[in-house]
């Protein structure tokens, strides 16, 4: 599958740490998002992990990936607009937005301490919600994790994204 273009993004800065702000906007429902974002069944179809349980309830839970198991603990769940939680040491809120006609503003919030790694996660996330489209369109595609996205256009998008986030060192935010 190939990607569709990279899309705006932007970076934080609070204290040590680093936010990538990735919006995307999807034709579907923001209650289909929603289950997208917290079904355990449709996260294995497009994210980078399985979890153990739905994502929709606050409290622990265990992500599945390629390489093993990593905790994570959602700490915020207000359906079908918030999803928080903390995965391993990084912290990924994502909001949705009814938008007119019927379809959904996504913003992903992806707070990590190596800035580095912001282009990497906005070429992966990128990937996998081209796939969570696809199967929300009723049109799925195999879910692309590992080596599998470095061969669907990773690294070109990982580029284009390191593009868009370069530049002056944002101001810390307060």
């Amino acid at each position: 599958m190939k990607p569709s273009p990279a899309v705006p993004v932007e970076r934080e800065r609070t204290g040590d740490a680093w936010t990538l702000v990735f919006t995307r906007e999807l034709k579907h429902p923001r209650a289909k998002v929603w289950a997208a974002l917290t079904d355990p069944d449709h996260l294995d179809a497009w994210s980078p992990f399985r979890p153990d349980r739905d994502l929709g309830r606050t409290g622990p839970a265990v992500l599945t990936m390629e390489d093993g198991d990593t905790k994570a603990n959602i700490v915020r769940a207000e359906p079908p607009h918030t999803l928080e939680y903390q995965w391993d040491e990084d912290l990924l809120r994502w909001n949705l937005e009814e938008l007119e006609g019927g379809g959904t503003r996504l913003t992903l919030r992806h707070t990590m301490k190596d800035p580095g790694f912001l282009p990497k996660a906005a070429a992966g996330w990128h990937i996998c919600l081209d796939v969570a489209d696809r199967l929300l369109a009723g049109d799925p595609v195999p879910v692309i994790r590992g080596e599998e996205a470095k061969k669907s256009g990773w690294q070109e998008l990982a580029d284009a994204y390191a593009a868009k986030l370069e530049g002056p060192e944002p101001e810390e935010d307060a």
